[in-house]
């Protein structure tokens, strides 16, 4: 569904742009274009006087808080590489940020997400991050059902599977809220504060 409006307190919540993950091989969209368009929201966001919520995913050194299953993606197939989990230089450095650390795909579960962002009346929450079909989905599902408006910035998200992105896109966001670009949230958010 096309972009159509922000609400009056609406955060930017951004997923995973951390050492280990931006790192990583993304398609469609390159972790330095997503990682672009992520620093002009939260620059805008952070202007605004609105919300921006930096989550990261981080686990033990032996896996031990990592959620149980048998899967083929249970860690890094050994010890994860040094400050793998840390938030990219580039989004760091603002003390009014709320930070959220994970231990599994969505960013409710298990966190404080949504007593953050009840706590600040927020109504709607503009996803983006890396990757696509795995944390942002995850997210924008638990938003969804959290009832928050959900709102994917799409030239924001990227996956280390371009079908599996596209997937997201097109089935599945929305079915959960509306979808735009960083320039079409950027637009709604000067006329929502203006």
């Amino acid at each position: 569904m096309a972009l159509s409006i922000l609400d009056p307190k609406t955060a930017l919540v951004l997923i995973d742009l951390q050492h280990g993950i931006v790192g990583m091989p993304t398609a469609p969209l390159t972790s330095a274009e997503v990682l672009g368009n992520s620093v002009k929201l939260a620059d805008a966001f952070r202007a605004a006087g609105a919300p921006v919520v930096l989550v990261r995913v981080s686990f033990a050194p032996d896996f031990s808080d990592a959620l149980p299953g048998r899967t083929e993606s249970q860690g890094f197939g050994g010890v994860p590489p040094e400050g793998w989990d840390i938030i990219v230089d580039e989004l760091s450095g603002h003390p009014g940020d709320i930070r959220v650390t994970k231990h599994n795909w969505g960013a409710f579960h298990g966190t404080d997400l949504d007593v953050q962002l009840r706590r600040r009346g927020v109504t709607q929450i503009v996803l983006a991050g890396i990757s696509t079909s795995i944390g942002v989905e995850s997210t924008a599902r638990a938003a969804y059902e959290h009832g928050y408006n959900v709102t994917i910035a799409t030239d924001a998200v990227t996956d280390s599977d371009a079908d599996a992105h596209q997937n997201s896109l097109d089935r599945i966001f929305p079915r959960l809220g509306e979808s735009g670009s960083t320039e079409e949230v950027l637009e709604l958010l000067a006329k929502t504060q203006g």
